[in-house]
């Protein structure tokens, strides 16, 4: 994306909705600039009438005259600034709210691919560049250009042939901040990426924090912190490093401008062209002119800062979803709540081999269907094509006789419940989270909800009950409990499909039975589809799938399976003999 774009749609998106404000901002930078330029002027008379003539009536008119300038000038910078740092934080807080935005209805295939760390460093570390470029480009090239303007005004006033001494310098600074400039922007990149991957490591920290300490790899965490803490240390050191790389340029070329500069004036002053009041007005306007000189040079920088995080940024926003709804979608009509797979293909990716191939399955309305298999069996994948949180590449998915690509996506969603292997809990109160599915249901609803997923036997022994906060996805629940959390969600949203994918392993047998039985009353009467991972739910399902390698190679009830598919058989054996063994211990084989 070419820098013009980008700064056109930063003003077109962004800016010129807050014109108003910013142009006020720029009529108080149009007074610091003119306050600034009298300042430098004033030095004039106050020389040559004081100092020189020593008139009297002057002595104190003249410093009140320079402490109102400096007062104006420090008023006006302050409200010039406030206006602008109101309307990046505005700014920011738009592209915050888009970048989410475009997350959170983004598809599922998105956000599986996208990087957590480089995701939370676009949205603080690339956003606050892109704010900053409002704030300080903004009011540094309006409030710099404007005063660097009237204090050559000054000098030309003073002295024109000292002013064009003065003006050849200019452009030196200039060149030498634009090569500057270009290599902090592919810095600043290198260094939201090392942000990126420090914020994912530290995700990971907290996430696994009892397998680092149960398996003593404290040692081991603290080198690979280092490594990452070093990675963004080295590029942030080189961004400061090219940042005040401009110092000792500037200051250089100040130094050499003011040796010159005194060098002729001293010639112009032994051969009276050039006053005393006028030489030293000058040379204030033109230290004065130091500081908007150093900071249009290093303007520069900054850009490219921006413009990088823009660059990151934008395509975010941009994201287009590749699961969409057709213009005349209809309303999706649950009655039996039958689900039909018709020859239906599907992989993740181009380049890779099919997760599901030819498969046709049909799933009772009001009825229990299993589906078993070994890992990569394409079970999860079968599921995920339900509620599209992804597409199939080729045949068709009807509920009941209603294509799912023919109706609309919020439309088929608010039919359907999942319970998840991967309990997803939020970081707030019990209430909250099971009136995540209705948060219009009322307290008898809820109620009923705890009580049926046996979840308010936990609940009422609790000191806040249903006010508990729960911890970031649950930390202060026990995997029974979350699961009954969300089980209540589940029964609290009353859908006609109930999508399991069966999480009953790792529980005591206590807890165990009371989910199964919480389970037996979501699913009653619903038509449920089950990622089987226990012999109690297959023995119990009035019809099984068996995949395997993407295909369906065997369908049935428990007994008939048991005698035509030997896949089948193997598969049940394997886990009646661990069953047996180990005394309800279940174990993962998929």
């Amino acid at each position: 994306m070419e820098n013009k774009i980008i700064l056109r749609r930063l003003y077109n998106d962004y800016t010129k909705k807050f014109l108003p404000k910013i142009l006020l901002s720029v009529f108080f930078s149009l007074i610091v600039a003119g306050s600034t330029a009298a300042i430098a002027w004033l030095l004039d008379p106050a020389i040559k009438k004081i100092f020189i003539d020593k008139d009297e009536k002057l002595i104190l008119i003249i410093p009140v005259a320079i402490i109102l300038a400096f007062s104006l000038k420090g008023g006006s910078l302050y409200f010039a600034k406030t206006i602008l740092i109101r309307t990046a934080q505005e700014i920011t807080k738009i592209i915050q709210m888009q970048v989410m935005k475009s997350l959170i209805t983004a598809d599922t295939e998105v956000i599986d691919k996208k990087h957590t760390g480089k995701f939370i460093s676009h949205l603080t570390f690339d956003v606050s560049l892109i704010s900053r470029l409002v704030s300080n480009v903004i009011l540094n090239l309006t409030k710099d250009s404007f005063t660097l303007i009237g204090l050559l005004i000054v000098m030309f006033y003073q002295n024109w042939k000292l002013a064009f001494f003065a003006i050849i310098m200019i452009p030196l600074a200039t060149i030498a901040a634009r090569s500057l400039g270009k290599r902090i922007g592919k810095v600043t990149v290198e260094a939201a990426d090392r942000t990126g991957e420090l914020s994912t490591y530290l995700i990971e920290i907290f996430k696994n924090h009892k397998i680092i300490k149960i398996f003593q790899k404290e040692n081991y965490e603290f080198s690979r912190t280092e490594r990452f803490i070093n990675n963004l240390k080295d590029k942030v050191i080189k961004i400061e490093t090219v940042l005040v790389r401009a110092s000792p340029i500037m200051e250089t070329l100040t130094g050499l401008m003011i040796a010159l500069l005194i060098f002729y004036s001293g010639k112009l002053i032994m051969s009276g062209e050039l006053g005393l009041n006028n030489f030293f007005s000058f040379l204030a306007a033109m230290m004065l002119a130091y500081q908007p000189v150093r900071s249009l040079a290093t303007l520069n920088m900054s850009l490219n800062q921006g413009l990088a995080a823009a660059r990151r940024i934008l395509p975010l926003i941009d994201i287009e979803n590749k699961i969409k709804e057709l213009e005349n979608a209809k309303e999706l009509k649950i009655s039996k709540g039958e689900i039909k797979f018709e020859k239906v293909n599907f992989k993740y990716n181009k380049d890779e081999g099919e997760v599901l191939n030819d498969i046709d399955i049909f799933i009772e309305g009001g009825e229990m269907t299993s589906l078993v298999g070994h890992s990569g069996a394409g079970k999860s994948s079968l599921l995920n094509l339900i509620p599209r949180f992804y597409d199939r590449d080729d045949g068709d998915i009807k509920i009941d006789n209603q294509s799912i690509y023919n109706t609309k996506i919020r439309s088929l969603r608010s039919n359907i419940s999942l319970v998840a292997q991967d309990i997803t809990l939020f970081d707030d109160t019990i209430r909250n989270n099971i009136l995540y599915a209705n948060p219009d249901a009322s307290n008898e609803e809820l109620n009923e909800a705890a009580k049926f997923s046996y979840s308010k036997e936990f609940i009422e022994k609790l000191p806040n009950k249903f006010e508990t906060l729960i911890g970031e996805n649950g930390i202060r629940l026990s995997g029974g409990e979350k699961q009954r959390i969300s089980i209540a969600r589940a029964m609290l949203k009353k859908s006609s499909i109930i999508l399991l994918d069966e999480a009953t392993s790792s529980l005591d047998s206590d807890t165990e039975t009371k989910i199964q039985e919480a389970i037996k009353l979501l699913t009653n009467n619903k038509t449920t589809l089950v990622i089987a991972h226990r012999l109690s739910t297959i023995l119990n399902s009035d019809t099984i799938y068996v995949l395997d390698k993407g295909k369906v190679v065997g369908s049935g009830n428990h007994e008939n399976l048991m005698k035509e598919s030997e896949t089948y058989k193997n598969f049940y054996n394997r886990q009646n003999k661990y069953f047996y063994k180990h005394q309800h211990l279940i174990l993962y084989y998929f």
